[in-house]
Formats: structure tokens, C-alpha cells, sequence
């Protein structure tokens, strides 16, 4: 039995795209009973060479918009990257989220074995199904993760439940 493209992109993302609003309410909390600007928080980073907790937001959401895109031969909507505040990445995460809800299964029927060259400069082309297993899926996690360690790392009382789901 197979599963879907469908399946495997657009309830994953969503179920990640939720995790990461859950961390943004438990950040704000934290920060207003701790009395800090929740700004420290969206400028956190766990090392000097990786991107702050807005850079990991922005490419979780980039990551979904890419792969939709890419496996569906359309055009991403482009945002600008600027997000400072919490509700900044709020509404990045809502505008992600309906983006994501434009897609139907009949949508992505057939993407499985579409090429998609990877980004970057490697040059590598992988059949759709491929892509999303071994690319695109765990870039998604990776940045929904990092945020979920800065965070923690902040002392934001989040934990497992909240990165399932």
C-alpha cells in the first residue's frame, strides 16, 4: 500500500506549522512572566553560526512553500524574511498555513515521480516522492526542531507533546 504525495507533505507540514504557533504562545508567556521583551527570544540562537529562532521559522515556512512548489511546477509566494516579533512569525506562520491549505490531494496527484533539481548548487535531481523523503521532509523538521532547542534552550517551558503535536 502506498501513501500519498499528499499525505506525506501537506498534514505533516500543517502538524508542524502547529507546533511551532504552540511555541510562539509558550514563548510569549514565558517572556511576560519572566517580565522580558519577547524579542530576546525571536533573536535567540543556540550558536553564533546558526540562524536566530526567526531564521528557523522562516525556513520551516519556506521549506513548505518550496516543496509545494516545486512538486507542483507553480510559483511559491515570496515573503520578505523580516519577521522580529512574535507576531511577526505569527503571521508568517498563518499566511504559510493558507498557503498549504490551497493544496488538494487531486493537486498533488502524480508529483511522486516529477524531477526536482535540489536547490543549491549540487546539481542533484531526485523523483518527487524521493525529494519530499529525503529532502524536503527532514529540512522541515530540522528548523521546527532547532526552534523547538532554542527555545528550550531560553528556558521556555516546552517539551515533547508540544513538538508532536
Amino acid at each position: 500500500m502506498s501513501i500519498s504525495i499528499y499525505r506525506l507533505t501537506v498534514p505533516m507540514f500543517q502538524r508542524g506549522i502547529a507546533s511551532l504557533k504552540t511555541y510562539l504562545d509558550k514563548a510569549e508567556a514565558y517572556a511576560k512572566e519572566k517580565n522580558f521583551d519577547p524579542a530576546i527570544l525571536v533573536s535567540a540562537r543556540l550558536a553564533p553560526d546558526m540562524l536566530p529562532l526567526a531564521g528557523q521559522y522562516q525556513r520551516a515556512s519556506d521549506s513548505t512553500k518550496f516543496a509545494l512548489a516545486r512538486l507542483t511546477a507553480t510559483d511559491a509566494p515570496k515573503f520578505e524574511d523580516n519577521e522580529t516579533t512574535i507576531d511577526e512569525l505569527r503571521e508568517r506562520l498563518a499566511k504559510t498555513d493558507a498557503y498549504l491549505a490551497g493544496f488538494t490531494a487531486d493537486a498533488l496527484e502524480g508529483t511522486e515521480s516529477r524531477q526536482i533539481t535540489l536547490p543549491g548548487k549540487s546539481g542533484i535531481v531526485l523523483a518527487g516522492d524521493e525529494y519530499i523523503a529525503t529532502f524536503a521532509l527532514p529540512n522541515f523538521y530540522f528548523h521546527v526542531a532547532t526552534a523547538h532547542a532554542i527555545l528550550r534552550n531560553q528556558g521556555v517551558p516546552i517539551g515533547k507533546r508540544d513538538y508532536l503535536g
